[in-house]
């Protein structure tokens, strides 16, 4: 029976389906009440003997077939998807498609406040590069302005200058006559006096 039972075991090791594996515990949520399977296997055995097996190779019989059937069942129940399975798949899926949308929102909420940034920043660049040239038009005015101002000024000094030497040579001559006349007086009293003296 044990050689029966070390081939049966396995041939069901060998036989098993793939599983597709994740990075999961494996929890069993059957409990082992509902996993047991209910099998006779007196009556087994009661009929193995009336058809010809002896009682010896009928209960070996009926032993392989128990085990057999609790390892097949053990395989069933390992890779069937229970009620509560299922509610905790779908749990799991209702969970992954909010973290889903979640992270879209995220992420549009994201793109939207980086574009309403980028365009406020636009238009912070625009209105100081507006600044910016309103400043530089306003001091090349007042440049203009300035050097207008400063030539007018110029002529200004220039005219009161060249007044003011025409003043001053007009002066000159003035004096050169005035000194002209005071030496020709002096002569012409000393002339008059040397007359009288004479």
């Amino acid at each position: 029976m044990n050689a029966l039972r070390r081939f049966n075991l396995r041939r069901v090791g060998t036989w098993r389906a793939p599983v597709a594996t994740f990075n999961l515990r494996r929890v069993e949520l059957t409990p082992l009440e509902q996993r047991k399977l209910t099998f006779d296997s007196h009556a087994m055995v009661t009929e193995l003997e009336s058809s010809g097996f002896e009682k010896r190779q009928a209960e070996l019989i009926a032993s392989a077939l128990v085990t057999l059937t609790t390892a097949n069942m053990d395989i069933v129940y390992k890779d069937m998807v229970t009620k509560s399975h299922q509610k905790i798949r779908r749990e799991l899926e209702q969970l992954q498609t909010r973290i889903k949308d979640e992270s879209q929102k995220v992420r549009a909420e994201s793109k939207l406040d980086i574009n309403l940034e980028r365009s406020r920043m636009s238009d912070m660049f625009t209105d100081q590069e507006k600044k910016l040239m309103e400043t530089t038009t306003d001091f090349h005015h007042k440049k203009i302005d300035l050097e207008n101002d400063n030539m007018e000024i110029n002529k200004k000094i220039d005219l009161q200058v060249a007044s003011l030497k025409t003043l001053l040579e007009s002066l000159k001559l003035e004096t050169v006559r005035y000194l002209a006349a005071t030496v020709f007086s002096c002569l012409a009293i000393a002339l008059g006096v040397y007359r009288v003296m004479r």
